[in-house]
Parts: C-alpha cells; sequence; structure tokens
C-alpha cells in the first residue's frame, strides 16, 4: 500500500503551518501530522493517494482564503507549497533508514531535495553554509533546492524541585521541551507537587549522565545546595549543551566559581554558566523568575554569540 510524505517548503502571508511541517499519508488514508491546519489537507491527501499510484513526486500550491484561515485560528490567509513524495519510489528505504537513525540518536542532519533533478541526500550539521538553518530551526528553498531541517527534539533538565521548577516545568513543555526535573530529595520532586511531569529521583551528576546531555539540551540547577548543584554543573560543563544556568546571586555565584576553580574547571569553562540565572527583567514571584530563565534560554539557543 505504501505512504506519501507532504512537506510544506514556503509560505506566504500568514500561512497556518510553517515551513517544514509535514503530512504523512498511508494507502489506506490514514493521516498524521498536519501541512495546513485542516486547510488543505483533504486536497493533499488526493494528490498524495496520485503519486503512491504514479511513483512521481509533486510540488502542490494552495491559496488559503481567509475565510478557510479564520476557521482553524487566524486573522487572515496565505499562500502555501507542499512537496509531495511517495516513500520508496522517492525517498529510497536506505535514505529514510539514514534518516530514521539520525533521529534516533539525537544527531542533526538535513534532508535535501533538489527539486529540478530530484536527486536527494542527507548532509550532518558541521557545514557552514546549513549552520544557520540547523540554529533557527529554519527549512527552506536555496535555489534548486529545499532543505528540511531535522533537529533533535529539544530537552532541559532541571535540578532541584524548587517553587521555581513548578511553572518553569510547564512552560518549558509549552515551548517545545521534553523536560525532565532532578531531585534526589524525594519529599521534593514528590509526584503531588510535579503532577504529570517526568522525574528521577538519582543524585543529579548520575541522572544527568545516563539523561545524556548533547548540544540541543539545557541543564539547569535551581536547588541553591552545592551538593546537588555543583555534581550538576560538574557534569553539564564537561558537554555540549547549549544552555547552563544556576540560580543565586552574584554572592553566591562568585563562592561557586571558586569552588568550580578549585575542580579544575577554567574560566572560559565556567563563563558558559548563565549566573544569575534569567534575563533581567526585574522578575518576582517564582512564575515571573521561570518566565525570565525560559526566555534566557531561548535567547541563548536562538541567538548564539
Amino acid at each position: 500500500m505504501g505512504a506519501a510524505l507532504a512537506t510544506v517548503m514556503e509560505t506566504w502571508g500568514s500561512a497556518p503551518r510553517p515551513v517544514g511541517s509535514q503530512l504523512a499519508i498511508s494507502g489506506s488514508g490514514e493521516i498524521m501530522g498536519s501541512v495546513s491546519g485542516g486547510c488543505v489537507e483533504g486536497a493533499v491527501v488526493v494528490e498524495a493517494m496520485d503519486a503512491l499510484e504514479d511513483g512521481k513526486p509533486r510540488i502542490l500550491e494552495y491559496g488559503v482564503s481567509d475565510d478557510e484561515a479564520f476557521a482553524v485560528g487566524l486573522a487572515c490567509g496565505g499562500t502555501i507549497r507542499v512537496l509531495v513524495e511517495p516513500l520508496g519510489a522517492a525517498i529510497n528505504e536506505e535514505l529514510l533508514s539514514q534518516l530514521c537513525d539520525a533521529r534516533r540518536d539525537r544527531a542533526a542532519i538535513a534532508y535535501v531535495v533538489n527539486i529540478d533533478t530530484w536527486s536527494r541526500r542527507l548532509e550532518p550539521r558541521g557545514q557552514e553554509a546549513l549552520e544557520h538553518r540547523f540554529i533557527a530551526d529554519k527549512s527552506g528553498i536555496d535555489g534548486a533546492e529545499f532543505i528540511a531541517i531535522h533537529n533533535p527534539p529539544l530537552r532541559l533538565a532541571v535540578v532541584g524541585a524548587v517553587h521555581i521548577a513548578q511553572p518553569l516545568m510547564v512552560m518549558a513543555r509549552l515551548a517545545g521541551f521534553d523536560a525532565v526535573l532532578i531531585d534526589p530529595r524525594e519529599a521534593f520532586g514528590a509526584a503531588t507537587r510535579f503532577e504529570g511531569e517526568s522525574i528521577i529521583h538519582d543524585w543529579p551528576d548520575e541522572a544527568l549522565e545516563a539523561h545524556g546531555l548533547d548540544a540541543r539540551t539545557g541543564v539547569i540547577t535551581l536547588s541553591h545546595d552545592p551538593k546537588l548543584d555543583d555534581p550538576a554543573l560538574k557534569t553539564a560543563l564537561r558537554s555540549d549543551a547549549f544552555y547552563i544556568g544556576a540560580l543565586g546571586s552574584t554572592r553566591t555565584h562568585a563562592k561557586r566559581v571558586a569552588r568550580l576553580e578549585e575542580m579544575g574547571f577554567s574560566s572560559s569553562d565556567i563563563e558558559r554558566i548563565h549566573a544569575p540565572i534569567g534575563l533581567n527583567i526585574g522578575a518576582k514571584s517564582p512564575a515571573e523568575i521561570a518566565v525570565s530563565i525560559l526566555a534566557e534560554i531561548t535567547e541563548t539557543l536562538r541567538n548564539p554569540v
């Protein structure tokens, strides 16, 4: 029966879904994902069925009217171009397997299609020409090539089940992070205090090593207890974590710096730590502090120095 994959290539105006959004269509008409929030899915499915029959990819263009856009919660309409590719006939199994392997291994990779020749290839992160796309999570067209960015999902490890962690965990999930809370003190990291959250009750260094830290993972320490925060920071500083933040005043951080220097960390290593944590927005309440932390994490992710 096969399956086809539809991907948003370009958008103009207030398109319902961003470039890179995908819809998978099975040979029996089952669908998963979205390219337009419901505006043109039906038409894309019909085209996907035709692509499965003839084995040929195709590029579709749709105008989303203001009325259709309003029905899915947008103020006005726009235009989208959608690439439809039958799996097997267009995207061969080996390439698809490599793409899935990269996803499983949390490796950033770009799927590149030449829309003139229909040649396809995968490009791992590391090329300067594509780095801006990986940083911005921005798929798009360069010349005759459509570049679909496949970054690993974002993750956030929060050490210390304090009050600030309660709103922060919720906000992080809403912002697209797979967040995990780490605190060996079970009374603090109780499910009743953090309903529905992923909680690990191991010591922070052991938990972070088991969890795995990479360039799509952020680490923050909130416990204000060196016995918990320092092992976590030690592990994070030896990783590729894109963001490392620590709660505490300037005086508290000065003492932290001295301890880390005694552990052998250089000044350039320690400068990776955002402390005092969060953007200076005058935050007072736990929720406001959580906003400032998430804002700084986002700024670090999207606008790296």
